[in-house]
């Protein structure tokens, strides 16, 4: 039961160093060999005696080593050839005291195991003398020691107590349990190579931004140039990012001299400018009439009022809703467009506007 117990134990301690992830310390398994000497409890009355280890084990933290372990010691008792051998396995964790900039530091041990004592004793008068007794005991570790470290070896200087509960010895009927004193020197050789570091992804330098990587009212002019940062949604921006005034071409729908009715072919202007404004529900316009400058100005702003009211009257007629016209506003001849010196200049300047008011 005892050896199924520490078998378990073995398997778990492996399988979590195994587990362990290695970025910040060596997690590289390493095999260990040492040899120290066993200072024997009184209670066996055997000699003092070297004792040997073989091992395996790894950090699986940047302060807990876990190692699995072998140990063998063959002691005498004293005015005879009869021995008192020992040997076992162990799982043993280490905490490790580390200093920054330091290749050696103390540590702390502790682990369970299990012994396997074979100890002969006189069985005189009976043929089969000297005797010899077997048996397996639990086994509790713990000790201190220093560790150096030196890139692909490591050394161990440590002492230590091991506890072998042992109560079936026949030199030491009364004894329960045994206490050795172990002092050893550990050599350690990693296998394998060190992983790289993984060097950090460099974050590329993040360009910063000025005022001409911005347009905070998102009119396409960049705040540098944005001599109006407040202005509207859909509203007629110009380079300097200010509204600039829009007038929907009615370029045709002119008048006769002195007259406030549209001619045949004006209305087909004006039909196209109402498919303008219905594609582009969001526009308002003012409605702007115009003369040219025969006539006195009274009369000339009254003729504009007129004209401009001939072309908004057709606007509304035709589905273009009073809220999104502003006039009718008569200019007279206050605006003109062209000379008024000649008939062809004054037929231009007697027109009808639709100017974008957002």
């Amino acid at each position: 039961m005892k050896k199924n117990l520490l078998c378990c134990a073995l398997f778990g301690a492996m399988a979590l160093a195994q587990s362990a992830s290695a970025q910040d310390f060596d997690d590289r398994w390493y095999v260990s060999g040492g040899l120290g000497q066993n200072f024997q409890d009184s209670d066996r009355g055997t000699r003092n005696d070297l004792f040997g280890t073989l091992g395996l084990g790894k950090f699986i933290s940047p302060n807990w080593s876990i190692d699995g372990e072998l140990n063998y010691q063959n002691p005498q008792f004293p005015g005879n050839d009869l021995l008192f051998s020992q040997y076992g396995a162990s799982v043993d964790a280490r905490y490790h005291f580390l200093r920054e900039g330091r290749n050696w530091w103390p540590y702390v041990r502790m682990g369970l195991g299990v012994q396997k004592a074979e100890e002969e004793f006189n069985n005189f008068p009976n043929p089969n003398s000297p005797g010899q007794r077997e048996d397996t005991m639990l086994a509790a570790n713990l000790g201190v020691g220093l560790q150096g470290d030196y890139d692909r070896v490591s050394v161990r200087g440590e002492i230590g107590t091991r506890v072998a509960f042992d109560d079936s010895s026949v030199v030491s009927p009364d004894s329960d349990r045994f206490t050795d004193l172990l002092a050893s020197f550990t050599l350690l050789v990693k296998l394998g190579d060190l992983a790289a570091p993984v060097e950090p992804a460099k974050e590329e330098p993040v360009a910063q931004q000025t005022c001409a990587d911005l347009d905070d009212d998102g009119d396409g002019v960049n705040n540098c140039d944005d001599k109006c940062p407040g202005s509207a949604a859909g509203q007629a921006i110009g380079p300097d990012g200010c509204p600039v005034p829009l007038t929907i071409d009615l370029k045709g729908v002119n008048f006769d001299f002195d007259k406030d009715t549209l001619r045949p072919d004006a209305e087909a202007i004006l039909a196209e400018a109402v498919s303008i404004l219905q594609k582009y529900p969001q526009l308002k316009v003012e409605v702007a009439g115009h003369t040219d400058s025969v006539g006195t100005d009274q009369y000339n702003q009254g003729l504009s009022e007129r004209r401009a009211a001939t072309v908004y009257n057709y606007l509304t007629s035709n589905g273009i809703t009073a809220d999104r016209l502003v006039g009718p506003n008569g200019f007279g001849e206050s605006r003109p467009i062209d000379t008024n010196d000649t008939a062809e200049g004054r037929a231009r300047n007697r027109r009808t506007e639709l100017n974008v008011q957002n």
